[in-house]
């Protein structure tokens, strides 16, 4: 089993830090969208990302200095910071926790690709929805095409994949071509008498159900079905999403 989430754009710098060259699979595509990024100034990030005149100068300054063989680099997992990663409540993960994480969990990332949680990375910003005009397209899902729908199919192999990421990143993998394998929690709260989707309280559930598989080494769909955390409970399978409610 394979499991997908989301980054985030709050990082946490102040995690331990590594003496070592980046490291992960998609390292040249990187390298491709980090000259195009070299190219633009700090209003055209600003106005690209939407984002303040200080978070355009910072990321202008990472995108100016970022290469290859700067240090030092973050692992994945303890790099990245907000609602999923504080739920997945990653300080209580035992050396044989990280281990399962390390096989069996994928972070899909605008820049990165796809990342391993151990995998070393230097701080970024870059949405996966983000339109950046590159030689493969005007966005980021023309950019990298089939590249990561074709290493989560091999990834997957006879065994399926839990969808914990939101539509922004899970629709840069073409996950209809792997219907089949895939299940997808979908978390609804109810307000004003009505169940819907309630973006912060589901990063936060997709978070804690990232913890539960990982904490108690799930392999079958149908254990995945007796998560209860935060008082959510399984209501219905319908069309490959497993549906909880509270």
């Amino acid at each position: 089993m394979k499991i997908i989430i989301s980054p985030a754009k709050k990082l946490n710098t102040n995690t331990i830090t590594h003496d070592s060259n980046v490291s992960y699979k998609f390292l040249n595509e990187s390298k491709s969208l980090i000259s195009d990024l070299k190219l633009l100034d700090k209003k055209n990030i600003k106005d690209l990302m939407n984002i303040s005149d200080s978070l355009a100068e910072l990321n202008y300054d990472r995108f100016q200095k970022w290469d290859d063989k700067l240090k030092p680099t973050y692992k994945a997992l303890d790099l990245f910071a907000g609602a999923v990663f504080e739920a997945m409540q990653i300080n209580d993960f035992t050396d044989e926790d990280r281990v399962y994480a390390q096989e069996n969990l994928r972070i899909i990332s605008g820049l990165y690709g796809v990342l391993a949680p151990e995998d070393l990375i230097l701080p970024y910003r870059l949405e996966m929805g983000t339109k950046l005009k590159t030689s493969r397209g005007n966005s980021l899902y023309s950019f990298w095409g089939d590249k990561l729908n074709k290493y989560i199919s091999e990834q997957i192999k006879d065994s399926f994949l839990v969808n914990l990421a939101s539509d922004e990143y899970s629709k840069s993998l073409k996950l209809n071509k792997l219907k089949e394998n895939i299940v997808t929690p979908v978390f609804k709260d109810f307000k004003n008498g009505k169940l819907k989707v309630i973006s912060f309280y589901a990063k936060k559930a997709r978070g804690y159900m990232c913890n539960f598989i990982i904490k108690n080494r799930i392999e079958k769909i149908d254990d995945l079905k007796l998560f209860s955390e935060q008082g959510y409970s399984f209501q219905e399978e319908k069309e490959g999403d497993l549906v909880f409610t509270r």
